[in-house]
């Protein structure tokens, strides 16, 4: 029997687009695959304001944290892979909203483009212990 759990619905967020699972729970930790800024009824505009982008692709991260049992406060790192760096101040704010005090690591990572016409994709690992 698997010690892992795999999270691919989560009821908040469109099912992936591939052989994949929103959430992986392994040792303790959370690993949340990279969350494109998809709506949860499969919508996919690439056209929305990176801020708006950014807004959706975070709030795909929380749907996936939340189905495999994790907090935004469990999160002890993200990566950001954006297409510009130009829309930072937009995901940063965003970014800021959702997470409040809470400050997990975080790295950012130009990038060619992403799926769909995306600008913006965001993956996270949280902690919950054993």
């Amino acid at each position: 029997m698997s010690r892992l759990r795999f999270t691919s619905d989560t009821g908040a967020s469109a099912p992936p687009g591939g052989h994949y699972s929103h959430a992986v729970v392994a040792g303790g930790f959370v690993y949340v695959s990279g969350q494109l800024p998809v709506r949860p009824d499969g919508t996919r505009d690439p056209n929305l304001s990176f801020g708006e982008q950014s807004r959706q692709a975070l709030a795909n991260v929380k749907a996936a944290l939340e189905a495999a049992g994790a907090r935004l406060e469990d999160v002890v790192k993200v990566t950001v892979y954006v297409t510009s760096i130009d829309g930072w101040a937009e995901f940063n704010a965003a970014y800021a909203e959702l997470f409040g005090a809470h400050r997990p690591a975080r790295a950012i990572v130009p990038v060619g483009p992403l799926h769909y016409g995306f600008g913006v994709e965001v993956d996270a690992v949280a902690y919950i212990g054993p």
